[in-house]
């Protein structure tokens, strides 16, 4: 099973409730994506740290840019390590440094209350000492974090990327983009779970629908077994690692919203393409309350919990489908009376 859009908490117990609630086995595979950026973030640090705990920087003097997907976090982690270990540091410091009229200007953009613009994101590396790739680094990670589009966060990642110190660090993110840039991937994942799975990639193409080429699904197959989601058993087929994978919430979500993306393209493709009595596609159009509105949400999360029980309880898996959720406003909420 492949479940997205489970957000946990810091602790992780979300990802463990959801886990307990279908049934899966002690240690199932978790594919989150905090969870991955602090694994390539402690392969690069001698200290490491999960959401919400202490300051992390890569020696005793300094923050080192290229390990970060926030710029706001890098920010935060860079002024907190120089008010320590710097006498007379201070927003007002930083503001002359980098030539700032606003004295607490880098205090507004590290709390998200303001954005920064292609020149101030030069003035902000200033201020950082980042020099060469380190402030073209800092630069291009601003556009992504601010990117307006998916297209745009596409082109941006894709910037990002180019630098080499990032792709040493953020090794997993490849991984991440290879899994969930193509629909099929994960779908051939799921086909894992079928007794008569065959490894021929030939196989595997024209069993899924609509069907792919064999290069499409040995490439996908190799991406499956590099991240572990696949593994030889003990007759040395291949075979699902666990039963579950899902991905939390987490600074690369455009990989999620490309995932998404692609399996709403599937879903209007199978208004002509498969059978009405194969598919269950409706919809619902309606005016309700805040409270109501919130109620939905949760009653989703909870069907989507149950189905993932169906399936793990279901007898032996013969065929793949996808089960989509969409809830999204179509008007703006009501103006509150001050």
């Amino acid at each position: 099973m492949h479940l997205l859009g489970c957000e946990p908490d810091e602790s992780g117990a979300g990802l463990a409730a959801a886990a307990a609630w279908i049934g899966a086995k002690p240690g199932a595979f978790v594919y989150c994506q905090y969870t991955e950026k602090n694994k390539t973030q402690a392969n690069s640090r001698d200290q490491s740290r999960l959401p919400g705990n202490s300051s992390l920087v890569t020696d005793g003097n300094s923050v080192n840019v290229f390990e970060y997907l926030d710029y706001r976090e890098f920010l935060r982690d860079f002024y907190q390590q120089r008010k320590a270990t710097e006498y007379g540091f201070s927003y007002r410091a930083f503001s002359r440094r980098a030539g700032l009229r606003s004295t607490n200007y880098l205090k507004l953009v590290m709390e998200g209350e303001r954005n920064l613009t292609p020149e101030m994101a030069h003035q902000f590396a200033r201020g950082c000492g980042l020099e060469a790739r380190a402030a073209d680094y800092f630069c291009e990670l601003v556009a992504f974090n601010q990117s307006a589009s998916a297209a745009e966060r596409n082109r941006c990642h894709q910037r990002l990327s180019r630098f080499k110190q990032y792709r040493s660090i953020h090794q997993l993110d490849a991984a991440q983009a290879a899994y969930h840039s193509h629909w099929y991937t994960p779908a051939i994942r799921e086909l894992a779970a079928r007794a008569d799975f065959e490894e021929d990639p030939k196989w595997i193409a024209r069993t899924l629908k609509p069907r792919i080429s064999a290069e499409e699904a040995e490439r996908a197959l190799g991406t499956l077994v590099s991240l572990g989601l696949l593994a030889r058993d003990e007759q040395g087929r291949l075979r699902q690692a666990e039963p579950l994978v899902t991905t939390g919430a987490g600074p690369l979500g455009h990989h999620i919203v490309n995932y998404h993306r692609a399996m709403l393209e599937r879903a209007a493709d199978a208004l002509d393409s498969v059978p009405r009595d194969e598919r269950e596609i409706s919809s619902l159009t309606l005016c309700v309350s805040q409270d109501v509105l919130l109620d939905l949400k949760e009653r989703i999360r909870e069907f989507r919990r149950e189905l993932l029980q169906a399936a793990e309880l279901g007898g032996d898996p013969e065929r793949v489908v996808q089960v989509n959720f969409q809830l999204f406003p179509l008007s703006e909420p009501k103006e509150t009376e001050s």
